[in-house]
């Protein structure tokens, strides 16, 4: 009787890990509707709380938590095929800054609009990305190296490539962008997989709910900008949403179809790859938006685009979960 319970205990996790896409909708409609919900999400980047003024990094928690099901031989394997990680910075840093260019371009957009789109494109990696390759069945550590590679590189990539694309200036603080990437990425991946190794008993029992967890911080996290410019979309309508999802649109099918058909990369790799190029780090963008933008309009798409890139990058990480991995 007691295995029956464990066994219907892990089911429901996985069902509410799966609807990954329904979480990102409800939370965002609630709050497009209801922004004040969400309010102790945007006072600080990234904050979801507090402790003894000490901030609590809500990326963090979610790095930790895939951190726990991963040992230091994924990495080591990973690190031995640079191939797929410089794939992946190209597609990041190249293909998709140069579908934002031509989309703000063909669809004629304003330039506050088009700066924001621009801006949105040449963000790196954003820890969502990790919960979905998890999810998808993709190659993890592989995600993670992504994700460091692109942010640590950002603090000189996206302001020279909004430059070059949108003609604009933008100051990514280096020294903050360093000190994120430590908190943010490193510490807890790092901790996780401590515990992992030194502690498997302890990790036995939480990696069951680990991607739950995961989920539920990064629903919380992609409400919370729209949130931030939800009087701008019910005022100037939800077809500003229109370019920015085309833009995850093409950069999840270019980040698959490269990889897989040009260049021969296994499953898991491609997988990996299109998640990584259409899972961006919109929140940054965001913030760079409302810092260095006066028009409020630069900032939706970055804001949109936590919505878009969650909320797609779920269903794709769902459906290629339910179809497996051939050989697997």
């Amino acid at each position: 009787k007691k295995n029956a319970i464990v066994e219907a205990y892990f089911k429901i996790v996985e069902l509410l890990t799966l609807m990954f896409p329904v979480w990102t909708v409800v939370l965002s409609v609630i709050a497009l509707f209801h922004p004040e919900s969400f309010s102790w999400l945007t006072t600080e980047p990234f904050t979801i709380a507090k402790i003894g003024g000490f901030p609590i990094e809500g990326d963090g928690v979610i790095m930790l938590s895939m951190g726990i099901t991963l040992t230091f031989d994924d990495f080591a394997r990973t690190s031995q095929f640079p191939i797929p990680i410089g794939i992946g910075y190209l597609c990041q840093y190249i293909v998709k800054p140069v579908l934002g260019w031509l989309l703000a371009k063909s669809m004629n957009l304003s330039t506050p609009l088009g700066t924001g789109l621009v801006l949105l494109s040449c963000c790196p990696g954003g820890q969502a990305s990790n919960v979905a390759t998890f999810i998808a069945g993709g190659d993890l550590p592989l995600s993670v190296l992504m994700t460091l590679a692109s942010t640590v590189t950002a603090v000189f990539m996206t302001p020279l490539l909004v430059k070059v694309f949108a003609g604009a200036s933008v100051d990514v603080d280096g020294w903050g962008m360093m000190m994120s990437v430590l908190s943010v990425v490193i510490a807890p991946t790092s901790l996780g997989l401590l515990l992992n190794q030194f502690l498997p008993s302890v990790t036995e029992v939480l990696k069951p709910i680990t991607p739950l967890i995961g989920v539920i911080m990064t629903s919380c996290l992609c409400a919370a900008p729209i949130a931030g410019i939800s009087d701008v979309l019910l005022e100037r309508g939800l077809h500003l949403a229109v370019p920015v999802f085309v833009l995850h649109t093409l950069a999840f099918s270019a980040g698959y179809f490269i990889p897989k058909y040009g260049v021969k990369l296994a499953e898991p790799v491609s997988r990996t790859i299109s998640i990584e190029t259409g899972m961006q780090s919109a929140a940054l963008g965001y913030l760079l938006a409302k810092k260095h933008f006066p028009d409020p309009l630069t900032a939706v798409p970055s804001a949109v685009g936590v919505f878009a890139m969650a909320s797609l990058g779920s269903l794709l990480a769902v459906f290629w979960r339910a179809i497996g991995v051939k050989g697997r």
